[in-house]
């Protein structure tokens, strides 16, 4: 009896603890647009427990299109998100504190899907094409490519939201669209289908702040520590990424229910050439997209998008050194 209920008292003590412990984790929720390559970096800190690390729970959550996640950042619905910074300097336009803090990448790693039937981008003249939401970078993209091709967007097609690449691909197939950007690996799934590729952003000079994560000036004033924590797996994240090709292959194949080997590889083989050592967002990308003239006016300078005293702190604290000495 009496070792029955010292039993009890220590597995009522552990789970105490473990309250606690839960209990101590500060919760967030984190946005995120689509399944692509470009928004796996806190899937594979996520699966390595590298948030858990940092007291950090991360509810990350799908929302089509880069537009709806900054509004849902702006209206308090999460603390920190995933976007295309097309997205973003709209907002600020509007007087909002939105900022990017990070990017995994600067290379731009877009391309222009389009059907089998469609040779030049002039054919796409009176159809329909396809992006995930309005202001998105999608958006951003496809106005750019018609507009370099002497096609105005506004008057020689019809642009279709269709919410997210998956879905894209999906209304491509159908015929309702007969082209729109696509990143890895989608656009090579879109290839498998018999799709073309028709323009390789990556050729024409541009840059983007691929992965951007991104929240607002007050909520770093308010809780800065959890966004520097925040910082610090997603950093964890891109080294566990191109250091470990298996364990990024299954967790990202997993999150965007992808199986294809040849797939998973290409998307691995692509990120991991361009993956930076240190997150610092790139102030050239941002004035590319306020200079394509896509956006309409916009009056706002480059740098009040970017917060860099964050990076900055990492880079001074040897954090980013250490880990890549792990």
């Amino acid at each position: 009896m009496k070792t029955a209920f010292c039993a009890l008292i220590c597995f009522l003590s552990a789970s105490i603890l473990l309250d606690k412990e839960l209990t101590a984790q500060e919760r967030i929720t984190v946005l995120y647009p689509s399944p692509a390559g470009s928004w796996m970096i806190p899937v594979i800190a996520k699966e390595a427990k590298y948030f858990e690390r940092e007291g950090i729970t991360v509810e990350y959550v799908r929302v089509g299109g880069s537009t709806r996640i900054v509004a849902a950042l702006l209206g308090g619905s999460a603390q920190i998100i995933h976007a295309g910074e097309p997205a973003v300097v709209p907002a600020a336009q509007r007087g909002a504190d939105v900022v990017i803090v990070a990017a995994f990448c600067n290379a731009a790693q877009h391309r222009l899907i389009v059907r089998p039937e469609i040779k030049d981008v002039r054919d796409l003249k009176g159809k329909p094409v396809g992006i995930t939401t309005f202001g998105s970078t999608s958006d951003y993209i496809l106005r750019f490519a018609l507009q370099k091709y002497g096609l105005d967007p506004n008057k020689d097609v019809s642009i279709l939201q269709t919410g997210g690449q998956p879905e894209g691909l999906a209304a491509m197939s159908a015929g309702k669209i007969f082209a729109q950007r696509m990143g890895f690996p989608f656009h090579l799934k879109a290839q498998q289908m018999g799709m073309r590729e028709l323009i390789d952003f990556s050729q024409l000079g541009l840059e983007e702040n691929i992965g951007a994560m991104i929240t607002t000036r007050s909520f770093i004033a308010q809780r800065r520590g959890t966004v520097l924590r925040y910082l610090r797996a997603y950093v964890r994240g891109m080294h566990r990424f191109k250091s470990d090709k298996e364990f990024a292959k299954k967790s990202y194949g997993k999150f965007a229910q992808i199986n294809d080997e040849a797939l998973l590889e290409a998307n691995w083989q692509e990120y991991a050439s361009h993956m930076l050592r240190s997150p610092r967002p790139t102030i050239r990308g941002i004035q590319q997209v306020i200079d394509s003239g896509t956006l309409g006016k916009v009056d706002v300078k480059p740098e009040r998008l970017v917060d860099f005293s964050l990076v900055d702190e990492l880079e001074r604290t040897g954090f980013i050194d250490a880990v890549y000495k792990e």
